[in-house]
Order: C-alpha cells, then structure tokens, then sequence
C-alpha cells in the first residue's frame, strides 16, 4: 500500500484547516488507490494548495537516518503530501536534509542516493523507483537526483536557515562537511549574498567576529584581519587556487559562495602571495543550476549610486550536462565619501560539463573599478591624544582618482579513475592594471587640533599572474582503517612592477581639509619582480569506527624564489631561493554521534623570509628561510540539527626579524603571539528566526622584540573583544517579509606598537528588510539595508605601524530583482 505524510503550511488558521482537510482527503484518495496508479486529487482546493507548499522555500533540519522517517518529517515540515510504497521504502536509508529548500527540490536532495526519485503528481509528489506514466501516455517530469560516489569539488548544502553551508574547501582536501574538519572555518551562501546586498566580499565577511577590516568603504582595496593577522586583497583565493582572484574589490555577483578558513594553511592551500597565514578566503564562482534562470536586478546605493546586474544560467544537452552562467553587473554615482564618485562595470562568464566520469569547468572574468574626486584615507598622531574622529565620510582628499582592472580565465578538471581514485588539475591566469592615488592616502602626524602634513602619491603598476594545480585524490582500505589521500602540486608565478611618484608637502586639516596638491603622472611601470611558489603536497585522512575518529596527517614541501629589480635600470637587486616543510595534524572525535564533535589541530603557515637591508648590519644581505607561523587549536562544534556551534581556543605564534645592537647583526628571533577564544553560531534558532555570528576574545602579544623593548605590549590594530551578531525574522502573518539586523563590536586598539596610542571601542548597528512575491507570475523581490543605522563617526581599525582607519557613513542599499 501506499504511504503519505503531510502538514499544512503554517498561514493562517482558516487556510491551514481548509489545506489539512484537502491534503488528508487527497491523501485517502491515494492510499486506496492500488499500485502502480498514480495519486489523484478530487478537488480543486487540493491542487491549490500543493501548489502553494511546493513554491515556497522553508528551512529544513532532517537528520540521517531511515528514509520512511525522513518522508514523514519532511511532508510534516513542507506541508505537502509524499506518496510513497512502503516495500519500496523500507530498509533504505536517507542521508537527511540540511538547509533552505522548496519542496521539489528538497525532496530532491532528500532522496539522493536512495534510487528513487520524487514525480510530482496533482496533489503533492509521488515517490517511487519507476515514474509512472500519464494517462495520454507521455512520462512526467521528474526531478534529478544525482549520483552518490563521493566528490571532493561536489559543494555541500546550505545548513538550516540557508546563511551558511554545511562545509567548505580546506584547500587540497577538498569539500569537507563542517562536522568531519578538524579546523574552523564558515562558508557564506549565495542566499548571505542577496540577502544582505553584499556588492563585495568585505560586506559578507562583515558577519564573522574573527575577521576585521583594515581599510574603509570608500577605498579602492580591501584588505582584512584574520585572529589578528593581515590577508590584503590580493591573497584571495578562487576555487582554492591563490593569485586569481580579482584583487582590490572582489565583486561577489559570480559568486556563490566566500568561504573562510580560520588560522595558517600552509599543508592545505600553500604559501600564499604575500605570505598571509591568519587564514584563506576562499571564492567560489557560481555554476549554472537545474533550473533555468534569467534574473533582473536594479541597484540604488546612498548617496546616488545607482546600478544593475543580470544572472543568466541555462543548461543544455538531453541529459542537461552542459551549463552556461552569465552575470553582469554596471553602477555608477556618488559615494559615501563627501564628493567622490565611482564607476564599476563586471562581466564574467561560467562554463561546466558534468559528465558520468569527467568533469570540466571555465571560469572568465573582468572588472574595473574607477574612483574619482576623492578617497579614504588613514591617519597617524603626533602624541599620546587621540583627536575626535571627524565626520564620517569626510573627504581630505579631493582631486584624486584611481582606477583597477582584472582579467582572468580559468580552467578546471577532473576525471574518475574508478570509484575510488580522481585526478584533478587546474590552470588560471590573471592580468591586474591599476593606476592613480591608490596607496598613501594618509594624514601624518595629527595634532590635537586636526592639523597634519600630508602628501599624495600617483601610481602605476600591474601584476601578471599563472596559477596552477594538479593532483590524485582516492580512498584505500588497510583492515578496519579507511584512508583518503591526497598527491597534490601547485605553482604560483606572479610578475609585477610599480612606479610612483609624491607631491610636495602640504598643511591640513581633518575637520577642515583643503584641496591638497596632486602628484605628477610617473608613467609607465617596468618590472620590479618576479616570484614563483612551488609546492608537493601528500595528505592522508585516517577514518576509523566508522567515521567516529578521523586523524589526518600531512607534509608539504614549499620553495619560494623571488627576485626584485630597480625601477630605474632594470638590473637585478636581490635574488631570494628557499624552501621549507610544514607539517600538519588534525583530529576529530565524535563520542556521542555525529552531532557532536571534538577537534584538535597542528598546522603551520608560511612567509617569505627576510632579507636583512640595513647597509650598516654585519650580515647585510642575509636572506633568511620562510617563516613558520605555527598554531595550535582545540575545540567542539555541536550540530542540534537547526543550529550548530563552533567553541574553539588556538595559539598562533609568528616569528619576525629583530635586531641585536650589540653585534649589529639581524636574526629571525622575534615572535608575536596570539591567544584566542572563538564562539561562532549560525541557522535557526526556531522556526523562522535565523542568527549568524559569534564573539572573539584575542590576546595578540608581542614576545620577542628587540632588545626586549615592546616585550609584553599588545600587537597593535588587534582588539581583544569582538562580536558580530546577526537576525533574521520572517514575519509569519506576512509571508515573504523578513526582517534584519546586526550589530559589531569593536574593543579598544593600540595604534603603535609602542602601546602609547590607543583608540576606544565603538558599535554599529545595521538594519534590513526584504519581501519575496510574485507579481504577473514572476518571482520579484525588494530589498532594502542601512548599514551604520545611526550614522556614528569613530575610528575603526588599524593599518600599519601608527595609522588608523575611518568608519563609513551611513549608508542606505535598496534592490528589486526580477526573474523572467
């Protein structure tokens, strides 16, 4: 006989009765009809509202388990009727349902490896080994289901509330489910994208307490914080591949996901360009879906910045194997910065084979961005007092411009040696073209009064980049131990010049500034460097007790070579070739289940070594091996099914040049130490209200410093306390309105290294709202975001030795999409 499960969708008492008596009848009807024939609905209620419970998105939290109890949580939670054959359904398992899904495809995802699939019928759906066919003889439409051979680029599913994914890429280990790695990390939706009007990564990235931004909205780059350490715009990583990744701002309409991997990676990802090891911030670009879709959307930004974008995906071939994704995006106006204005413009195209065994991807791209009349700016002070922040948005640079453009392409593969073993491989390359007042937008030696001495700097430079990865991935058996290895191999070869030229000195003020004097065109850029990254890496992922205790081991071998050049002459100044092994180690136990897991790590990062510059030094032109930023963490993340949480503790120590002025000499004996303590939660608090963020406790320690002089002090630009904590509420007597807010926090932050400086803690608080409709048949949505609600003005961060950032105004983003 035939099983159902249902629930009415929860809007209003009057429809949710008159929905549970059409399903219940409907469900009668289907019970008693004998197998094969198809269900079928007596009335015209019944159609409507299967109808509407299979349009609507809801969040879903189904654990593994057996299948004919995931049908029934499932119709409960979806409201739609599942008819199903209990001899068909029995004994199978399901591997649940994580996330925000409609009802075709959750069920979709439900069913996947089970081999059934889910044919919609009148009244709900239909699940069964065969589809049956209709009665003029035609075979109705029936949704995908995909394979189950385990896939390390296969991205995992949006956790409940659809704000962040249940993994995320650790590097050459590939997607891994949150729960099974044995380090911390988030991996932001698409839906966290739109949602929230994210037009860069810095704005996604606005939800984690770890990381902190260290240049201001109104600039032409963005650089972060990650447990205290640098990443800049140009250690982004693009499908786990370093140097390829627009640099500056990173526009996030072709992207689907951004995804952070707290602490140093250097096993998982290599060294990266400029050496960061607080953490990867990974992109992933957007793939063309089952669905066709043609998507609409017009952008209004304060103050008058106005925009659009169109996302375009179809796929092709009689078994859909082939797609093609499309997203452009144009906007320009004025800014937040009083008087300035910008110009950005995308265009980046996505192309995929998914074949049985081979698998194949394009990712091409190109933005500009161009700033004009103005800048953010940092400053530095002359003593001990902090001026008051002026107001924010006020612009000290009036005049300037600047401009940033990328073009890249990118090519990825892999193929299935057999089930268990997969070779992959990828190769991109970057051309990065920047030119105008860029860097040293900076207001010097502040005084009380706001009085300082500034000076403009006007820039020409590029970078041309070839990025490539090769590997074999696969799982062996030895007795009752499962192992998931990795071979893997990468190179990373950047060229770059720079050449730049300074104004003359100029007095000014930061409440009243003047219009200051701009330096000269210097002309073409020649080269400046050359730096290649080499890298064999070999991992081994060892499972016992049937995934309870999972320990990986690892080893990669890095070499860095690097030359610079004279900007005048071309001749060779210094020439660097060294190389070093990092090791890892990860674990992680889950005692009680797979809700609950215990993890631990050892792992190294990696940083070009010194060269010792000082004429004067006896050991002038040493060059000094990587450096190896070492950590340490332990931690537990618990998954009730809704809502999972992250407590971890880690401690990061980074070595750094020192000098000894008794010999004169240089040596890599200086060490900087972070302590922290990380509470990260996302997903669904209860039905409807979603929560994403957490709070960092971080004790940055200056430990070894020259002749002992700062010992003790705090790194400076690292606050002790910081907290993101995020909302959403949809709004149950209005369904399709949902609304949001946020509010950071920032402890206090020395300036200098000296510890004499400090600037106080401050607090944002961001709103939003959104309406999902349909309007004619099309899918419409509005959205609207004010960050900085109250218009606060204060001093955000830090940014080098001695300089403090500006906070943005209040800033207003309003979005309507449409689907045709």
């Amino acid at each position: 006989m035939y099983k159902t499960s249902s629930r009415p969708p929860r809007s209003g008492l009057h429809a949710a009765a008159l929905r549970a008596l059409a399903l219940a009848g409907a469900g009668a009807a289907a019970m008693a009809l004998p197998p094969p024939a198809a269900a079928q609905t007596t009335a015209a209620t019944a159609t409507a509202a299967a109808t509407d419970a299979t349009a609507t998105r809801r969040g879903y939290a189904i654990p593994a388990g057996p299948l004919q109890d995931a049908l029934t949580r499932f119709g409960i939670e979806a409201g739609v009727l599942v008819s199903y054959e209990a001899a068909e359904v029995g004994g199978r398992r399901s591997a649940g349902l994580q996330g925000s899904y409609g009802a075709a495809d959750g069920l979709a995802t439900l069913l996947r490896g089970t081999g059934l699939a889910a044919q919609a019928v009148p009244n709900g759906f239909l699940v069964r080994s065969v589809p049956p066919a209709a009665a003029d003889g035609a075979t109705l439409p029936t949704v995908t289901v995909s394979a189950t051979r385990h896939d390390a680029e296969a991205l995992p599913l949006p956790y409940a509330g659809g704000q962040v994914a249940r993994g995320a890429r650790l590097g050459m280990l590939g997607n891994t489910d949150l729960m099974d790695a044995p380090f911390s990390g988030a991996a932001y939706t698409a839906a966290t994208i739109e949602d929230q009007q994210a037009r860069t990564v810095a704005d996604v990235l606005a939800n984690d307490p770890t990381v902190r931004f260290t240049t201001t909205a109104g600039h032409i780059y963005e650089n972060y914080t990650v447990r205290g350490f640098d990443i800049t715009s140009s250690e982004l990583a693009l499908n786990g591949m370093y140097g390829l990744a627009p640099s500056g701002h990173a526009p996030t309409e072709f992207i689907e996901r951004v995804e952070l991997l707290r602490g140093p990676t250097a096993l998982l990802t290599g060294m990266a360009p400029g050496g960061a090891v607080g953490g990867v911030i990974n992109l992933v670009p957007k793939r063309a879906g089952a669905d066709p879709l043609t998507r609409l959307s017009t952008t209004y930004r304060s103050s008058a910045n106005f925009g659009g974008s169109l996302d375009v995906s179809r796929r092709f071939g009689p078994d859909k194997a082939f797609g093609m994704r499309f997203n452009g995006a144009a906007d320009d106006g004025r800014t937040g910065i009083d008087g300035q204005s910008k110009q950005r413009l995308l265009g980046a195209l996505a192309l995929d084979y998914a074949g049985e065994r081979l698998r194949l991807s394009l990712d091409a791209y190109a933005n500009r961005e161009r700033v004009s009349n103005g800048s953010a700016w940092m400053a530095s002070f002359t003593g001990p007092v902090i001026p008051a922040a002026p107001k924010a948005g006020t612009n000290i640079l009036r005049g300037t411009h600047g401009e940033i453009d990328n073009m890249a392409v990118v090519g990825r593969g892999e193929f299935d040696l057999s089930d268990d073993w997969t070779v992959y491989g990828g190769v991109g390359t970057l051309s990065h073209r920047y030119a105008g007042f860029l860097n040293g937008t900076r207001a010097n030696g502040v005084k009380p009064s706001g009085d300082y001495t500034g000076y403009t700097y006007n820039q020409r430079g590029f970078t041309d980049t070839l990025s490539a990865e090769a590997g074999v991935r696969g799982t062996a058996r030895t007795g009752p131990v499962e192992h998931r290895l990795v071979l893997g191999f990468s190179f990373l070869n950047q060229r770059t010049g720079t050449l730049n030229k300074s104004s003359g000195a100029y007095l000014s003020n930061i409440y009243q500034p003047i219009a200051p004097p701009l330096a000269a065109d210097p002309g073409s850029a020649p080269k400046t460097s050359d730096s290649t990254l080499t890298s064999f890496a070999l991992a081994d992922t060892l499972a016992f007790a049937r995934d309870t205790v999972q320990l990986t081991l690892g080893l990669r071998q890095q070499r860095v070579q690097a030359d610079t050049f004279a900007a005048a002459t071309g001749a060779r100044t210094a020439s660097y070739d060294e190389s070093a092994v990092t090791p890892a180690l990860g674990l992680v136990l889950k005692p009680w289940g797979p809700g609950l897991s215990l993890f631990a790590n050892y792992i190294e990062g990696l940083s070009q070594g010194d060269t010792v510059t000082d004429t004067a030094a006896r050991n002038f032109g040493q060059m000094f091996a990587p450096y190896k930023t070492r950590q340490m963490e332990a931690g537990v993340k618990w998954d009730s099914g809704r809502l999972t949480q992250t407590l971890s503790v880690y401690q990061i120590t980074r070595p750094s040049l020192v000098q000894d002025l008794a010999t004169r000499t240089y040596h890599p004996d200086g060490e900087r130490r972070h302590r922290g303590i990380e509470w990260n939660v996302f997903g669904e608090a209860a039905r409807g209200v979603r929560v994403l963020g957490g709070v960092a406790y971080t004790r940055a320690v200056l430990t070894r410093t020259a002749n002992g002089a700062y010992d003790g002090n705090t790194a400076f630009g690292t606050p002790q306390w910081a907290a993101n904590l995020g909302t959403e509420w949809d709004l149950p007597w209005l369904p399709g309105l949902t609304l949001s807010g946020r509010a950071t926090y920032t402890g206090t932050q020395y300036v200098n290294t000296a510890n004499t400086q400090k600037i106080p803690a401050w607090w944002r608080f961001d709103a939003g709202a959104r309406y999902i409709t349909r309007i004619a048949g099309k899918r419409v949505g509005f959205y609207a975001n004010v960050d900085n609600l109250f218009n606060e003005s204060y001093w955000a961060g830090s940014f080098n030795d001695g300089y403090v950032t500006m906070n943005a105004p209040r800033t207003v983003r309003l979005t309507t999409t449409v689907d045709f």
